[in-house]
């Protein structure tokens, strides 16, 4: 008879340029391990299906829905959250300020999210066209701002492609 499927697994991987060290079920979904093991909030569990996008952090530098991941799928893998944007002091990061300066935030619950996914696309594409943005954030949903302020905070932050994307 064959060995039983582990039920745990020691997670090693870096979130938000700190190494962190965990051992996980092996059933647990990597949103719960940043909000309830990293006390990371910023990262939020809305349709736990992958269909809302408000889940969704850098992976290696890739946006993913954690929502979809189990949380071994995170070892070895660089994380940011959110939480990562903000410098020192909590200076707001410019992609922040702009949609605070857009009214881009509402409620706040897609704001993580659209931050993310945002900042993956002007790291990619630094100057996009408005179709552009609402083609890269269009995975993301947002039911307070129909998206116009949205839009027109990463336009603004991507004027000119002087856009710090660090």
């Amino acid at each position: 008879m064959s060995d039983p499927a582990p039920t745990t697994w020691p997670l090693h991987c870096t979130v938000n340029g700190r190494p962190r060290t965990l051992v996980v079920s092996v059933r647990k979904l990597a949103v719960d391990v940043l909000r309830e093991d990293f006390g990371l909030r910023g990262t939020h569990a809305g349709c736990e299906h992958g269909v809302c996008g408000a889940c969704t952090v850098l992976l290696d530098d890739a946006p993913v829905r954690s929502c979809l991941l189990f949380a071994p799928q995170l070892e070895g893998c660089d994380v940011r959250t959110v939480e990562d944007l903000a410098g020192p002091g909590e200076v707001l990061h410019p992609l922040q300020e702009s949609f605070s300066a857009h009214h881009g935030l509402q409620c706040g619950f897609c704001t993580p999210a659209m931050l993310l996914t945002a900042l993956d696309l002007l790291r990619s594409n630094p100057t996009p066209t408005r179709d552009e943005v609402r083609e890269a954030l269009s995975a993301n949903l947002c039911r307070c701002t129909g998206y116009q302020q949205i839009v027109d905070a990463v336009m603004d932050s991507s004027r000119g492609g002087e856009f710090d994307c660090t």
